[in-house]
Parts: structure tokens; C-alpha cells; sequence
């Protein structure tokens, strides 16, 4: 099994605190890996948490949800966590959206990516579009967009977060690191 749910990982106030935390550290324009700004591909705004301070209760949460779906869906090697936390900013004024990829590449972080996980922050009347899906080969996968909720997934899956149509999305990433895959 490459992908895994965990329901109400976080409490309604709870997201809105990690938005909250997010925003005190401000937003920038993301591009890709390197820095590459390409908005046919990817347009959102990112800011990321200080995991060891005022985001500490954050990662703890992470950390114990990767490990349990790692024991019962994924077996994968983990080791560490080597990124901080992201959230992400989806909004219908630029189409926010990221089309499909995948989180390992040749990077000297991204190539040691075993576990993603993306939790939900925006309550589901609070935009329209902004799915997140997971390419599964002959089918494709819609993460329930219930607030709280977290998607864990192989970071070599492809998946995508479709154009925001209407209202701002906001998303809480992580990501687990281990030896490559082989």
C-alpha cells in the first residue's frame, strides 16, 4: 500500500494556529526545486515553521503519525526528518495550484524522501477546487478534503493539487528521509 489517511490529525483550532504561525513568519512565491519560478507548473506561496520552537507540538504530531502508518502501511527505512515544516498557500486570485510531480529528485535533501504528508488547514466551504490527488497508475486518488485530515503517501508517487478555483487552500507538508529507494 503506497498511500495512507489519517482522520482529524489536527482539531479545527489547531490548523488555525498552524496558519497563524505560518503567516507570523510570512509568505514567499515558491518555484520548484532550485528556486526555478515556472507558474504552469507550480503557483502557491510557502512559509515554513520553526519545527523546534513554536512549531515543536506540530512536527511531534507528524513524527508519531509517520510512524504509525509507516508500521502499517508503508515498512519503509526512516530514519530522519531533514526539512521543516511547509505550508502552502493555494489561492483562486492566481489559480493556486501545483501540477503533477513527484517529492524525490536529485537534490541533497529531496533525494532521501521516503513518506509525504500533506494535511488538510482550510475547512472544506472555505474553497472550491484545490484537490489533492495521487496518481495510483490505473487510477487516481482524491485526499478527503475534510479539515484536519492527512494524506501519507510514497514521496515517489505522482500527485498534484489542481487550480483553486474560488477561496484560499492552506496545506501543512512534511516530508520523512531515509536511505534512496533502490
Amino acid at each position: 500500500m503506497f498511500t495512507y489517511e489519517i482522520e482529524r490529525l489536527f482539531s479545527p483550532s489547531e490548523c488555525a494556529e498552524i496558519i497563524r504561525l505560518s503567516q507570523s513568519n510570512g509568505q514567499n512565491t515558491v518555484g520548484l526545486v532550485g528556486g526555478k519560478l515556472q507558474g504552469d507548473v507550480r503557483r502557491a506561496k510557502i512559509s515554513w515553521l520553526d519545527d523546534e520552537g513554536s512549531g515543536a507540538w506540530v512536527m511531534n504530531r507528524i513524527m508519531s503519525a509517520v510512524a504509525k502508518a509507516n508500521r502499517e502501511a508503508f515498512d519503509f527505512d526512516i530514519t530522519e526528518f531533514k526539512e521543516r515544516l511547509q505550508v502552502a498557500v493555494y489561492d483562486e486570485n492566481d489559480e493556486g495550484h501545483y501540477d503533477w510531480h513527484s517529492d524525490v529528485g536529485n537534490g541533497p535533501i529531496a533525494q532521501f524522501r521516503k513518506v509525504t504528508v500533506v494535511t488538510q488547514l482550510s475547512g472544506v466551504a472555505d474553497y472550491e477546487g484545490g484537490s489533492l490527488e495521487i496518481n495510483m497508475g490505473s487510477s487516481v486518488v482524491t485526499a478527503n478534503r475534510a479539515q484536519g485530515n492527512a494524506m501519507l503517501f510514497a514521496s515517489f508517487m505522482l500527485h498534484r493539487v489542481v487550480p483553486v478555483s474560488k477561496g484560499t487552500r492552506y496545506s501543512l507538508t512534511c516530508w520523512s528521509h531515509g536511505p534512496r529507494f533502490r
